[in-house]
């Protein structure tokens, strides 16, 4: 079992080095994760941990979370590997909710995640998860602006219900999508202000399915 409290303490030796020394308190760790400060004081009572919260702040900080849980240096993981969850994160790379982004480039970083933490963040059994962030609130209430998204590069059937993110000759978008009767692809916000936007099926690719996001800081 994790225990929150030694976590905690490493997020407060990381918040004080940013306020050059100055004491730090249970709330400003609740205020980096963004959780209400009556809710933090409950969850560290109990040792429940905020796993997405946790990650969020580590990938917005370039921290390895494994580091945060373990001690465990990016090298030492090679030794056991199979315990470990790669994800590829495009940091620069934002699908556009609203209008076209860019593409996926070689610009990335490795999130190295514990198996049993990334399992309780997403229910995807596969080995090719990337994760890019959300531009713009044609999803919301779905997914909001700046959320970081977990895509499963092996889910390109939009027959499948589910949020898809598309490489467009106008960039990649994150949308729900529809194949109609006449074969035009419909690009669907979640946002009722948007309205649908119509394709033909060669200027749209699949890259992947959405299979969970954490929200950002």
């Amino acid at each position: 079992m994790y225990e929150f409290k030694p976590v905690i303490e490493k997020l407060k030796n990381i918040i004080s080095e940013e306020k050059r020394g100055l004491r730090v308190f249970d709330k400003d760790v609740a205020k980096a994760l963004d959780i209400p400060q009556a809710t933090f004081a409950t969850m560290k009572k109990r040792n429940s941990i905020p796993f997405k919260e946790i990650l969020a702040f580590c990938a917005m900080k370039k921290l390895s979370i494994n580091w945060l849980f373990f001690d465990q240096a990016i090298d030492m993981l090679a030794v056991e590997t199979e315990k470990y969850f790669q994800v590829r994160y495009f940091s620069d790379i934002r699908a556009s909710a609203g209008g076209g982004a860019e593409i996926f480039n070689e610009n990335y970083e490795i999130l190295s995640i514990d198996r049993t933490i990334m399992n309780n963040i997403l229910p995807s059994k596969s080995k090719e998860i990337e994760a890019i962030n959300v531009d713009g609130d044609s999803m919301e209430p779905t997914l909001q602006d700046g959320s970081i998204v977990f895509i499963d590069r092996n889910q390109t059937n939009i027959n499948k219900d589910g949020i898809y993110i598309a490489s467009t000759t106008a960039g990649l978008f994150i949308k729900r999508i529809r194949q109609r009767a006449d074969g035009m692809i419909e690009l669907i916000s979640d946002n009722k202000a948007y309205s649908p936007e119509t394709m033909l099926a060669e200027e749209i690719q699949i890259v992947g399915r959405v299979i969970g996001n954490i929200e950002s800081l």
